[in-house]
């Protein structure tokens, strides 16, 4: 794939996050999606039973802050000591700590209150959007992008895409289910983090493809 479809692709990718961003806040400071939040959080906590209490605990807590730096800190090992890519260190790096930045200023931006339903855990700190989301979208997407290049088969590279979703998708499902975040701040999340992570990709891709046209042009210069 050329780097200008690449581009494109990024580019689209990102504008229809941060658009999907800018509805959701909107929505949120209307008060146009409370029904639509409550009567997620209705069906959903609707479902609650023992053991999957004991699922959506386990899965909010590998999108956890403890858990996301413990991965980062065994992703950058093998990146590091196995496959060589000291750049992609500076990619990771940089996604999961703008990550939680971004999250951070946006929370302290829109002040947005915990929803006081049904809570199954205590937390602190604002609402909107969610850290947790974010967490998860950065974190597993960025492991994605960075461990596809190599898997070489089909069926592998399929399947991790599928466990990435799957994991990112129940992290926000579990954070609606224990009654700590309303569904819109999941979404604001994904949109939030997919933005950051799409503009960090693209830059990302940017660079390694004019460090490469300018090591092609030093050895055509040379032979």
């Amino acid at each position: 794939m050329s780097l200008k479809i690449r581009l494109v692709i990024a580019f689209f990718i990102s504008a229809i996050s941060i658009l999907g961003f800018s509805l959701i806040s909107l929505f949120i400071s209307d008060q146009k999606i409370n029904q639509f939040d409550h009567q997620v959080i209705d069906y959903i906590q609707g479902l609650e039973s023992i053991g999957l209490t004991r699922t959506m605990k386990f899965f909010t807590t590998i999108g956890s802050a403890p858990v996301v730096i413990g991965l980062s800190i065994l992703l950058l090992f093998f990146l590091y000591k196995v496959l060589h890519h000291r750049l992609e260190l500076i990619l990771f790096v940089a996604a999961i700590m703008g990550s939680a930045i971004l999250n951070e200023l946006l929370k302290q931006f829109f002040k947005r209150t915990r929803p006081e339903l049904h809570r199954l855990i205590e937390v602190g700190g604002y609402s909107f959007p969610s850290g947790h989301a974010m967490n998860a979208f950065t974190v597993y997407g960025i492991v994605s992008f960075l461990l596809w290049r190599h898997i070489s088969s089909r069926w592998g590279r399929m399947l991790l895409i599928f466990v990435s979703v799957g994991i990112i998708f129940s992290i926000g499902i579990s954070r609606i289910y224990l009654g700590v975040h309303y569904p819109s701040d999941i979404i604001g999340g994904y949109f939030a983090s997919g933005f950051w992570l799409t503009t960090a990709i693209l830059f990302f891709q940017f660079y390694m493809e004019k460090k490469y046209n300018k090591k092609h042009k030093r050895e055509k210069e040379v032979a």
